[in-house]
């Protein structure tokens, strides 16, 4: 029997419109999972993190964190079938950054529509820039590319989840080896600003993309560190095996399994043998971060159905040995874990208050 972790990125309802949205959702099954536990814990976000909760929390699950960031780099692009050789490298997320009315601000990458075509040739104009600057650019898919930048292990910088609607002054990378970023993105964006691509996306109604973000910077080096510090504090080298459903690039490069819906995340669980298994799902994304609670609401009820409830009837039939539930929101992530006893404790009446 398994061992399950399930992440779901942003389903957690933020503060101020908790009570309103508990009142409206109905989903019983996980109002039980949420009352009938054996830990619960809310985890308020280190002020010092240069990414949001849910990133961390993964990337500590699988030995990829250096300190408060996501070191992600170079495991993605093994996903993707690239050498990260002895590098250090940076997930590279193509991205429009706007002029707010006093400051700048990028948009969720989610809403782009970048299509396969356009990032090729966006990416194919960007190598130009990126070749005669002294760097590597390499592709791994329309949203996530990798920068190799030997020099800028120092370089502190925040996941693009963590800038996306908020004052880019507060999130741009910092260090010695920001100036050398500036002026590669300015040339980058430059390059983009004439660029046929921009021009038919223009023509569409669609922002242009007219920037770069560079975050989760990793090496073999620092992957090694990683395994070395998760030793020491007695952390079990085995990571979960993980399975994805509509999660940005890196995250679906580091899956063993992408699954075609949110449901699709349970296939075979009932019959796994014993282990971990690490599940993300991040439908709750897209209408969090536009604070469309309509569609917020309605992705909630369909985990209810697809998620709460089967893992629910799981528990029920003791088929999974734990189930551990991460919700997240920007400041912070609500940790329950339950169990087929847990589900016994029928004095309990299944509620959502753990949520607000």
């Amino acid at each position: 029997m398994a061992h399950i972790s399930l992440v779901l990125p942003f389903a957690l309802p933020v503060p101020e419109f908790a009570p309103d949205l508990i009142r409206a959702l109905q989903a019983p099954a996980l109002a039980a999972l949420c009352a009938r536990t054996s830990q619960r814990q809310f985890h308020p976000l280190d002020p010092k993190a240069r990414a949001i909760p849910h990133e961390l929390w993964i990337a500590q699950a699988l030995g990829l964190a250096r300190g408060q960031e996501p070191a992600v780099a170079t495991s993605a692009m093994r996903g993707y079938g690239l050498d990260p050789e002895d590098g250090t490298w940076f997930v590279l997320n193509p991205t429009h950054i706007q002029i707010a009315r006093t400051h700048l601000m990028m948009s969720d990458p989610r809403q782009l529509d970048l299509r396969e075509e356009e990032a090729r040739a966006l990416f194919d104009s960007a190598l130009v820039d990126f070749t005669e600057a002294g760097y590597r650019l390499l592709y791994g898919s329309a949203d996530t590319w990798f920068l190799r930048a030997d020099g800028w292990n120092e370089l502190q910088t925040a996941s693009t989840d963590a800038a996306v609607g908020m004052n880019l002054t507060d999130w741009m990378p910092t260090g010695a080896q920001a100036r050398a970023f500036r002026k590669l993105q300015n040339e980058v964006q430059v390059s983009w600003y004439t660029d046929p691509v921009n021009a038919a996306r223009e023509a569409r109604g669609q922002v242009p993309i007219n920037s770069i973000w560079p975050w989760g910077g990793a090496s073999m080096a620092t992957e090694e560190a990683s395994r070395l510090i998760a030793g020491t504090q007695g952390k079990s080298v085995m990571k979960p095996v993980l399975r994805t459903h509509a999660v940005p690039g890196w995250l679906e490069a580091l899956a063993a399994d992408r699954a075609a819906t949110p449901g699709a995340l349970l296939a075979g669980i009932e019959s796994a043998q014993a282990g971990q298994l690490l599940l993300v799902a991040g439908n709750a994304a897209t209408p969090a971060i536009a604070a469309d609670w309509d569609g917020w609401l309605r992705t909630m009820q369909a985990f209810e159905a697809e998620l709460f409830a089967p893992l629910l009837a799981l528990l029920a039939k003791g088929r999974v040995n734990s189930l551990r539930l991460v919700l997240s929101h920007r400041d912070g992530h609500l940790e329950l874990v339950t169990t087929p006893m847990a589900q016994r404790k029928f004095w309990r009446r299944p509620t959502l208050e753990a949520l607000i």
